[in-house]
């Protein structure tokens, strides 16, 4: 099933934002805050951010509707997007499509999960794309528009509609919007993006279903082993996904941690593999009951300790915000992957 050009076009008679904010409520159009209208002449525009972009989308769970670029571009107006952020969105949207994202179980699940996406390469400062201080926060319009767009998309293409489809017991502001760029330039280490063998010239989309962002506080550690010491200690949660070791999760450096680890010759590779080892949590803090779904489940604790991710590879490390002794675990849904994609440029 798919939608068409003149069926999205709907004739909407002049009205204030009063009565626009109350029509579109009642079309169920929103994610409660209020939406630009998407005019005919901003469609146009927002499709011209992406012209070049040509390869078709496959079906949007749950719906199952194969969606137009018009359709997409109305979403990406009613976010507040600019036309350049279009081609962002829509490489996000590429990457929660692929299968191994798990669109379906992340949007079915009654866990708190929302698409994280992370931008890297030149479009972060092209499009004023928020990467340090206060990243996940408010003030910044690309940061906003972008994860929303991407949320509209897949609740009123998709139909993942809260507690209609999208059956998540508690949600999180995450859900409003969740995008930011790494930090590369205050960062020790090569970009993610690089890492995942993209070009540094290249602008890349990284998504992952994920918790919002968990703070990781260490003011006291003077030295890179130390403060991973303290972050292996906070990741290794018996309450969180990542118990069932199914999936990954990303550990975002804040630049004054980052700097302390590579200042004692601390690797990614090594990193990943510390946090792999001891970032694991005892079994003597789970509980009888889930000892027994676990090793239904086959997920043994191996010496006393269950680890929190399949592999060192599934630990995605990347360094973004601004001062301060802070950093950020954020935790996937589990059943899902880190998806990288390239940002397709309109032609010209």
């Amino acid at each position: 099933m798919s939608d068409t050009d003149d069926a999205e076009v709907l004739d909407i008679p002049e009205m204030d934002a009063d009565a626009w904010a109350d029509y579109v409520e009642a079309q169920g159009w929103t994610d409660g805050l209020p939406l630009v209208v998407p005019t005919e002449d901003a469609v146009a525009r927002m499709m011209d951010g992406a012209r070049g972009d040509n390869k078709p989308f496959p079906a949007i769970t749950p719906r199952q509707l194969v969606p137009t670029l018009r359709s997409l571009a109305a979403n990406a107006v009613m976010a507040g997007c600019r036309p350049a952020y279009f081609p962002v969105v829509l490489s996000a949207l590429r990457g929660v499509l692929v299968a191994d994202y798990n669109l379906h179980g992340t949007l079915a699940t009654t866990h708190s999960c929302a698409p994280m996406v992370m931008v890297n390469g030149p479009l972060r400062h092209a499009l004023n794309i928020n990467c340090g201080t206060n990243c996940f926060g408010q003030g910044w319009r690309a940061n906003a528009a972008i994860g929303r767009a991407l949320q509209l998309i897949l609740s009123n293409v998709g139909g993942a509609k809260p507690a209609v489809m999208d059956r998540s017991t508690f949600g999180s502001p995450a859900k409003y919007t969740f995008c930011f760029g790494e930090n590369e330039e205050d960062s020790p280490f090569a970009p993610y993006h690089v890492r995942h063998g993209f070009q540094a010239h290249e602008s890349v989309v990284t998504v992952m279903s994920a918790e919002p962002n968990h703070n990781l506080n260490d003011h006291g550690s003077t030295t890179g082993e130390s403060i991973l010491t303290t972050f292996a200690g906070a990741i290794a949660s018996p309450a969180a996904n990542t118990v069932y070791a199914k999936g990954p999760y990303v550990l975002v450096f804040g630049p004054e941690h980052a700097a302390t680890l590579a200042r004692d010759n601390w690797t990614i590779e090594a990193i990943q593999q510390f946090l792999f080892d001891k970032a694991r949590v005892s079994a003597a803090l789970v509980s009888p009951e889930n000892h027994r779904i676990y090793q239904e489940a086959g997920h043994m604790p191996e010496n006393g300790f269950y680890k929190t991710a399949p592999t060192p590879d599934d630990i995605h490390i990347a360094v973004a915000g601004g001062p301060g002794k802070h950093s950020a675990w954020i935790p996937s849904f589990g059943g899902t992957a880190a998806i990288s994609i390239p940002v397709t440029l309109p032609a010209g």
